[in-house]
């Protein structure tokens, strides 16, 4: 029997704390799935936007939403695979918003960096969110003014972003655009101690467990892809900055995301003499 989630019968945060169980389960069963779907094999469509799609996307999102819209009725739950195919759910002021497998080339490319994304919108802000990698076994989760937690096959712990050490910046920046002469004009004029170049919102996650510091993001985005890391690089400490210097909020005309910079804790950052 599913049990519900009540809509005002409990505190803001002690529902939300429920809520965030919620979309941690959810997002490691489809992990689970996108494991079966990846060791038997799998197909690979291409989308009208010219974007891979798999059975591994499709299955993961009718789980999620299935869960989600079960469990809680009075959220709207937004799917990417849904919108894609002209399905269109009203957000409301708190509405779930699902990329359920983020990183689809670099599944489709057998490569490890691709992830479940669920997060929560409330008032335009992630206020909370669920990330799987479902090839490491890692699901990372966070809560506005609770705090960041990563679970694994060692348990669950939480997890901090960090200032940047004297060596410098170390620095993720997407695959797709590691050629991108924005982000070496961004580099410019700083101490940069690394580059790596990694797909889908591990480049968060990472930021968020303080194993990297900067993730500038020069190239378009939707809003599904960074709403639940963007939850986890908050509540572990961290900033998602939009090009004017503020929090990336939520509910803009088509889904469609700014340019924006993943942060770890907003120490000054280090400028080459």
């Amino acid at each position: 029997m599913i049990k519900t989630v009540p809509p005002a019968a409990l505190s803001e945060t002690v529902a939300d704390t429920a809520l965030l169980a919620l979309a941690t389960r959810l997002a490691g069963e489809a992990a689970e799935l996108i494991r079966d779907i990846r060791a038997r094999g799998f197909a690979t469509e291409t989308k009208s936007d010219r974007s891979p799609v798999t059975e591994a996307d499709h299955a993961a999102e009718r789980h999620i939403l299935s869960g989600l819209r079960a469990a809680t009725p009075h959220i709207p739950a937004i799917g990417e695979e849904e919108v894609a195919a002209g399905v269109t759910t009203e957000p409301g002021p708190v509405y779930w918003l699902v990329d359920p497998l983020d990183g689809t080339r670099e599944f489709v490319a057998g490569r490890d960096d691709f992830t479940v994304n669920i997060g929560l919108v409330r008032h335009g802000r992630a206020v909370l969110g669920a990330v799987a990698l479902p090839a490491y076994g890692q699901i990372y989760a966070g809560l506005a003014g609770v705090g960041a937690s990563l679970t694994d096959r060692e348990g669950t712990r939480p997890i901090h972003a960090v200032s940047p050490g004297p060596e410098g910046l170390r620095v993720l920046a997407s695959r797709h655009y590691s050629d991108d002469p924005r982000l070496k004009a961004w580099l410019a004029g700083r101490v940069v101690a690394s580059v790596g170049n990694i797909g889908s919102a591990a480049k968060f996650v990472r930021v968020a467990e303080g194993a990297a510091d900067f993730y500038p993001r020069l190239g378009p985005t939707m809003e599904w892809d960074t709403a639940a890391p963007q939850a986890v690089v908050e509540a572990a400490g961290g900033a998602v900055l939009d090009e004017h210097g503020a929090p990336l909020r939520y509910g803009k005309p088509g889904w469609l995301n700014p340019p924006f910079q993943c942060r770890g804790l907003l120490a000054e950052e280090a400028r080459a003499p």
